[in-house]
């Protein structure tokens, strides 16, 4: 297979770096990654500046963008070819639930999922051990064509594991829906004179659902979480939506 890998923490992460030299044993592989990290960008694309791609290794390019870009330039024209299939990660951390709309990674595979090119995201929790990317990087790599099966139109996979120790395995994989997460976040504020008031995102405790068919539960519990995410916005089922009536014309 000939395979775009993008990611969102940067191109000399670990996880991107690990997961390109499992996949070239067996595959044609293309990096094109943020010359920088880009976590908690969401959907963000440029679309008003120009964007530089620097070659640093034979298949392996930075971007000055975002990773959604990074998606856009390997499948619509920097190569000369189109990717069978687009992986974004692996990510430094879980995108399980409610992440996912914040996700960089994410972003990546859901763009190519919009392309109509299989989109997969991968990401990895630490646990109580340290980064091991390899495992899952090796999961993806014997499983890569029945996880592309997975990717069905407008539909791209989100997988998350926890690292576990290389006297470790995984109890297995399970299919998941995305959990309900709480962000009990704020913000601090400093004032820095009459006119300019700094402020300061401040993270706080998650809450998040444990469903047993959830993203979250799996990984918590020694599985890895392979989940079918819809890349287009979905409306509310227009049988169940209630009527709207105008209080008056409206003119230009």
């Amino acid at each position: 297979m000939r395979i775009l890998v993008v990611n969102d923490d940067g191109i000399n992460e670990e996880g991107v770096q690990i997961l390109l030299d499992v996949l070239k044993e067996r595959h044609d592989v293309w990096a094109i990654a943020p010359d920088k990290n880009r976590s908690g960008v969401s959907n963000g694309i440029t679309m008003k500046n120009p964007l530089c791609l620097h070659k640093i290794a034979e298949k392996k390019y930075t971007c000055s963008g975002l990773p959604v870009d990074c998606t856009i330039e390997g499948c619509k024209g920097f190569l000369d070819f189109t990717p069978e299939v687009v992986l974004s990660g692996i990510n430094r951390g879980a995108n399980i639930g409610t992440d996912i709309l914040y996700s960089g990674t994410a972003a990546g595979a859901r763009q190519s999922s919009l392309y109509n090119i299989p989109g997969i995201a991968v990401s990895l929790e630490k646990g109580n051990g340290e980064w091991n990317f390899k495992p899952l990087a090796e999961f993806v790599l014997d499983n890569l064509e029945e996880l592309c099966s997975l990717c069905e139109k407008n539909i791209f996979v989100n997988i998350n594991a926890h690292s576990i120790r290389q006297d470790e395995v995984y109890k297995g994989v399970k299919m998941t829906v995305p959990a309900i997460r709480d962000y009990c976040d704020g913000l601090d504020f400093y004032k820095a004179n009459d006119r300019d008031t700094y402020s300061f995102f401040k993270g706080g405790d998650i809450h998040t659902e444990f469903g047993e068919n959830t993203d979250n539960y799996a990984v918590d519990s020694g599985f890895i979480s392979v989940s079918q995410i819809y890349a287009q916005p979905i409306a509310k089922n227009g049988d169940t939506i209630p009527s709207f009536t105008l209080r008056r014309q409206y003119y230009g």
